[in-house]
């Protein structure tokens, strides 16, 4: 969605002079809607100048008086056809010289209150660098007696929109990461009830064949049975063995009955 110039100051202007509720400021200016309450209660952008957004040619009072009457309907920016064809440049996120010393104080603040998120988010968050955020994290920063954590979103680093994704992005990927880690009878136990009654038993094997799942006497051969074979096909005799003379059989019956 295509912000308005000056969110911030556009959302001081709106609730200085506006009857619009703060939802629809929040999704106008891009803005968290505890932030446009902030705003109103003085402890948000204090002493900053409102931005007329009419004045600027990105409103019309048509549209404010329309949203003003129907507080479900959502603002909409003035087209501006110089702004077609125009691409967000791509690049670390620019701090102001003046907030630019907070930010050891809002690394501290992430570090200690979420500590799921990343560098990489930290550094995107803030506008800082990893170096930086490990220093804090180790605490060998060269200020870190000085450093205190302070909500980055107070410092006005980041949005309070802009926080929570990172935060939810971070929860999903350390709660993917978990489940990836579990066994199959806990994913059973956090099943619901009726999907575990319907999923199909694994086939496992008794606890005392554990570890012969890939034994098979297929391929187990023995070299030697085919001249096992060979052999045992030969019959050997005693005469053949001993090299005894062999003798007819009509004389060995023959010497039988002399005797």
């Amino acid at each position: 969605m295509t912000l308005p110039l000056m969110p911030k100051a556009t959302a001081v202007w709106l609730v200085e002079n506006t009857s619009l509720t703060f939802a629809q400021i929040a999704e106008f200016c891009g803005l968290h809607e505890l932030e446009v309450n902030g705003i109103a209660d003085g402890e948000v952008a204090q002493g900053m100048k409102g931005f007329d957004p009419i004045a600027n040619n990105q409103l019309t009072v048509e549209e404010i008086r329309r949203c003003e009457a129907d507080p479900a309907a959502r603002l909409k920016l003035k087209h501006n056809p110089a702004a077609e064809g125009e691409t967000k440049r791509r690049g670390p996120r620019y701090t102001p010289l003046s907030k630019r010393q907070d930010r050891p104080s809002a690394i501290a603040w992430l570090v200690k209150f979420h500590p799921e998120l990343a560098d990489s988010q930290i550094a995107r968050l803030v506008g800082t660098t990893k170096p930086t955020i490990q220093s804090i994290r180790d605490r060998t920063h060269w200020n870190m007696s000085n450093i205190h954590p302070v909500d980055p979103v107070a410092l006005g680093l980041c949005k309070q929109v802009e926080l929570d994704a990172a935060v939810e992005k971070a929860a999903r990927k350390k709660a993917a990461a978990q489940e990836a880690l579990m066994s199959d009878e806990e994913r059973v136990r956090l099943m619901e009830t009726s999907q575990s009654l319907h999923s199909a038993p694994e086939p496992r094997l008794p606890s005392s064949v554990s570890g012969f799942e890939n034994f098979t006497l297929a391929d187990m051969t023995d070299p030697r049975g085919e001249e096992e074979e060979d052999e045992g096909s030969t019959l050997v005799d005693a005469d053949s063995l001993f090299n005894l003379p062999r003798s007819a059989p009509e004389e060995e019956d023959g010497d039988k009955g002399d005797k």
